[in-house]
């Protein structure tokens, strides 16, 4: 058996402000940081001895995975950035409030470009000052890496080789796995794990800051899963319970 636990990161300045992020590094509210002690805080009273990580390379996932780690004081584990578990690319739609965006767009497509399993926002284009290419941290991916615009099927082709190649590697090895991520990543990754349909896809969330545990056999088809919770009793979550946590 082996041991996965998915944690989004902690409430970022643009999730507060209800804007499209993506690929836009901002950093953690206060809340955020409170978000993840609380997580590092949970897994630790809960027992649970991680001995590697993995996360983007955006920072307000390492900087949750941060202080995760220093409230388990696992500091010292291995820990992998991956710049394809940074969060879907939103394209032209990254900075826009998403309410204005509602406005200028109609309810409708907005939701189609967040919640659908294949359809895309609007492309950037490669001119802009937002294009991924001017980012020194991703001056060696080939053109046909960098996203314009990503709906969460291209998120999940696009993580696919990290999940296949390390962080499955890992499990199989009976490592206990800590992925730190994003809400669209992790539910891709989800989405994997739990077989949900494209359909069903949409109506997934995954909270800000706690943790999702899976025990996994050694085919990494989960036996177990649940939501953790910090001095609480930890019983499996409904997926209503699972809503009421989203921030």
């Amino acid at each position: 058996m082996s041991t996965l636990i998915l944690l989004r990161h902690g409430e970022s300045e643009w999730n507060r402000d209800d804007r499209f992020t993506g690929w836009t590094d901002v950093d953690l509210t206060a809340k955020g940081r409170r978000q993840a002690l609380e997580a590092g805080r949970c897994l630790r009273q809960q027992v649970f001895d991680i001995d590697v990580a993995y996360t983007s390379v955006l920072k307000r996932a390492i900087r949750t995975l941060w202080m995760t780690l220093d409230e388990m004081d696992r500091m010292w584990i291995p820990v992998h950035t991956c710049w394809r578990l940074n969060e879907r690319h939103y394209g032209a739609l990254q900075g826009a409030n998403k309410t204005e965006a509602a406005a200028q767009y109609g309810s409708d497509r907005v939701r189609q470009w967040r919640r659908c399993f294949d359809v895309r926002p609007p492309a950037i284009d490669s001119h802009d000052d937002r294009y991924p290419c001017r980012d020194r941290r991703y001056k060696y991916l080939r053109p046909d890496e960098i996203p314009v615009g990503e709906s969460l099927k291209d998120t999940f082709s696009r993580l696919w080789p990290c999940w296949q190649h390390e962080i499955s590697l890992a499990l199989r090895q009976r490592k206990n796995v800590l992925v730190v991520a994003h809400g669209n990543t992790l539910r891709a990754l989800v989405k994997h794990l739990d077989e949900i349909s494209d359909l069903d896809i949409a109506e997934l969330e995954i909270p800000m800051g706690v943790p999702l545990f899976y025990k996994l056999d050694a085919d990494l088809f989960p036996v177990e899963k649940r939501y953790l919770l910090a001095d609480s009793p930890h019983p499996p979550l409904t997926q209503a319970a699972c809503d009421q946590l989203v921030i």
